[in-house]
């Protein structure tokens, strides 16, 4: 990842649905509020956020794993956000959780307690965001046992 910016735009399309330009070569994507305010014809800002904590922590934990030349295919990332009213009454994300599943049995990964202490460490959405919102980060193998 580079130090340069990233830099994303945003067109309304009609009332609150956007379509959101990501630059050369990325699919465009399109946003809208659920109702009663949108049509719910893209994902919500709620959903773009949980999305990228998920992608990125999914990154983060490949990328650690790949490094000791594991293969824990397929990985799959379920974030739940907890959307409630804040002390001024106002809708703020309290709270998102992160359930990361390794698509191996753990018994099949070499250095697993090292990758687990450090992945998040290097998550550079979640980190950020985490500084304002609580996130709890799961881990999970393919046979249902916790790992984190």
């Amino acid at each position: 990842m580079s130090d340069s910016p990233i830099q994303v735009e945003l067109r309304q399309q009609q009332d609150y649905a956007f379509t959101v330009e990501f630059g050369a070569g990325v699919p465009a994507l399109r946003a809208d509020e659920p109702p009663p305010l949108g049509q719910g014809s893209g994902p919500s800002p709620v959903q773009l956020l949980a999305a990228a904590v998920g992608n990125c922590l999914s990154d983060s934990l490949l990328f650690a794993l790949r490094k000791f030349k594991q293969s824990p295919e397929p990985l799959r990332c379920v974030v739940e956000a907890e959307v409630g009213r804040n002390e001024q009454g106002r809708l703020r994300v309290l709270r998102l959780r992160a359930a990361l599943h390794l698509g191996v049995p753990a018994a099949s990964l070499e250095h697993l307690d090292r990758v687990l202490s450090s992945f998040e460490a290097y998550c550079t959405v979640t980190q950020s965001v985490g500084q304002g919102i609580a996130i709890e980060t799961e881990v999970w193998d393919r046979d249902g046992l916790r790992l984190k």
